[in-house]
């Protein structure tokens, strides 16, 4: 199959990574999502938790194919403004506190969106011990250029404010590469998205049911997930997620193998899941057949599949990942190619999942 990522798909990309949806707070991307790729879909679903899942009908009912990626971007949360206008703030999801300081983050207000800057006691006053310590969230806030808590009120700023870092999408200057936040993990909805948009407008049979949904709360707790299935019934679950790209400075090859640009990952192993080992080799398989390149990867973190593969009585799961650097930080980046051989890796796939397959892969 031909297929490249577009200007009016990369457009979408930039929109959607743009936008603000940190865990609990994803309503914004998932009207973007639904607004851009429900066209393409036989019906569209909504859990109560967000989720969204949109639905192509193949030449069989079953099985049911879910193909999932979630939404939200680690942020934060607002806990209080001080007597001074200074805002502080708890994370939502995982964060580093040495990615933080003197970077620039939004806070979506009920008047708009603020922008503020992540700062603490200025170097100039701290003692020697104190400069030879991490600085801890505790000891950050939020400032908005207000003096008094009355006028950083007046803003539209209270408790309970989602905040995200501010950080354009932008392609750096080799063409074939992206910086943006949010790619952990928007880049893997629109993988499942475009998979839908795919299938459509080439007119590709597959013998199944398609999903493809965007999850919620994934970095706070897999807690989409665990919702999403019970909206699907899936009998096959594919979690396409970033993967952490080991190519930078500092890291081994045993802690991360994946390399951005080499194609997208198969994960064996990550905490939250070990892969049914029949459909990881029938992933392999279909990749080498379609000639797609792949590398394989074991990961330290968790995923949806955490909560997919045990849906009901256990179902099949895998993690197709794209190599990403700097997660969890205002600015990652990741490889256009590997999105693309993803989104290929995912439709051979499902023109291969018929039901005498997808009941292979099952311990009977």
């Amino acid at each position: 199959m031909n297929y490249k990522i577009d200007d009016k798909s990369l457009s979408f990309l930039k929109e959607a990574t743009e936008a603000i949806g940190p865990s609990g707070f994803e309503e914004e991307v998932l009207t973007i999502f639904k607004k851009h790729y429900s066209v393409f879909a036989d019906d569209v679903r909504r859990d109560n938790l967000g989720s969204l899942v949109l639905v192509k009908k193949g030449t069989s009912e079953r099985p049911r194919v879910l193909v999932a990626g979630h939404v939200d971007e680690v942020g934060f949360l607002v806990t209080s403004i001080t007597n001074e206008g200074f805002v502080t703030f708890t994370t939502l999801g995982g964060w580093f506190e040495q990615v933080l300081l003197a970077q620039r983050v939004v806070i979506k207000t009920r008047k708009g969106e603020v922008v503020g800057v992540i700062t603490s006691k200025p170097p100039h006053l701290l003692t020697p011990e104190e400069r030879q310590k991490v600085i801890q969230f505790s000891q950050m806030y939020i400032d908005v250029g207000a003096t008094s808590k009355e006028e950083a009120e007046s803003l539209g700023i209270r408790v309970g404010d989602p905040v995200v870092p501010w950080s354009p999408f932008m392609k750096t200057s080799l063409p074939d590469r992206i910086m943006a936040k949010a790619l952990d993990d928007r880049i893997g909805a629109f993988i499942a998205m475009e998979t839908l948009r795919v299938l459509r407008e080439q007119n590709i049979e597959h013998p199944n049911t398609y999903y493809a949904a965007a999850t919620v709360q994934e970095e706070v707790g897999l807690r989409g997930a665990e919702t999403v299935g019970w909206i699907v019934d899936h009998d096959i679950a594919i979690v396409t997620e970033v993967d952490i790209a080991g190519d930078v400075p500092g890291i081994k090859p045993n802690e991360a193998q994946a390399k951005m640009g080499k194609g997208p990952t198969i994960v064996t192993f990550d905490r939250s899941m070990i892969p049914n080992q029949k459909l990881k080799e029938f992933v392999i398989q279909v990749a080498e057949e379609s000639k797609i390149p792949f590398q394989l990867s074991a990961v330290s973190g968790g995923t949806d599949a955490g909560r997919l593969h045990l849906y009901r009585g256990g179902r099949p799961s895998i993690v197709i990942g794209v190599p990403t650097r700097h997660i969890h930080s205002h600015v990652s980046i990741a490889s256009l190619a590997d999105v693309e051989n993803a989104v290929k890796l995912v439709v051979e796939l499902l023109k291969r999942l018929d039901e005498k397959t997808v009941n292979s892969f099952k311990h009977i």
